[in-house]
């Protein structure tokens, strides 16, 4: 897979060289690459943005050098997807991270200030991503995060693929309770039956457990799942 961020701060990517994300690109899974926008500025200056029409306060990034730098991946050619990280986007799921590791070629458009010129939108970009009801300083950190969501499924990107798929969301339910050494903490126990070995009971558990987190902090995700009756689920 091949990632390239389209960025006016291409030194804020250092993090993408550990952990996972520079394993995956050791073991030759990812490449990727930050375009630096003001390569295709206006101007001898490096001006990359310019006011808004409508006299709204704040700066907005220019249609000119967006179009360049996204057409200079080769992404459209590659029958790639050009993504744009914006509060206005639609939320990042599960679901959506699963989709997006299967393209080969992905070019994440990192807006900055009031945003980027609606006529890019239009034209180049093919899904407008959120990470929640919130809004940062830049795209930088957003498309970090969405690569870091996309990479992890790839085959070899983790260490042990199983891990992944019994992650929050990965079957559509948060995670369990997890815990490791020692079997006794400041008075807390590990419960027993983890320590029973007895498989079908610990699985039993983790359901159990892993719904009832579900229904307490997102009853959102909780009232559409279809409930298995092996577990003996209500």
């Amino acid at each position: 897979m091949r990632i390239d961020c389209i960025t006016i701060f291409p030194e804020m990517f250092t993090p993408m060289k550990s952990s996972i994300m520079g394993r995956a690109q050791n073991k030759g899974l990812l490449e990727f690459n930050t375009v630096y926008l003001r390569d295709f500025a206006v101007n001898d200056y490096g001006q990359v943005d310019d006011v808004p029409y409508g006299g709204e306060p704040g700066m907005v990034l220019r249609p000119e050098p967006l179009a360049q730098a996204i057409r200079s991946t080769g992404v459209k050619e590659d029958g790639g997807k050009v993504i744009y990280m914006t509060a206005d986007g639609v939320p990042l799921t599960h679901k959506i991270a699963e989709e997006l590791s299967k393209e080969e070629h992905l070019v994440i458009v990192c807006g900055h200030y009031k945003g980027i010129d609606d006529r890019i939108r239009q034209s180049e970009v093919d899904l407008e991503i959120s990470i929640g009801d919130f809004v940062v300083s830049g795209g930088e950190l957003p498309a970090m995060l969405l690569t870091d969501a996309v990479v992890r499924l790839k085959d070899g990107a983790l260490g042990n693929r199983e891990s992944g798929e019994t992650d929050s969301f990965a079957q559509g339910v948060l995670g369990w309770p997890v815990y490791t050494r020692p079997e006794v903490f400041e008075g807390k126990r590990v419960p027993e039956v983890l320590l029973s070995g007895h498989h079908a009971k610990i699985s039993a558990w983790r359901r159990e457990e892993s719904l009832k987190r579900t229904q307490e902090r997102r009853p959102d995700i909780f009232k559409n799942i279809e409930i298995d009756t092996k577990f003996g689920d209500k």
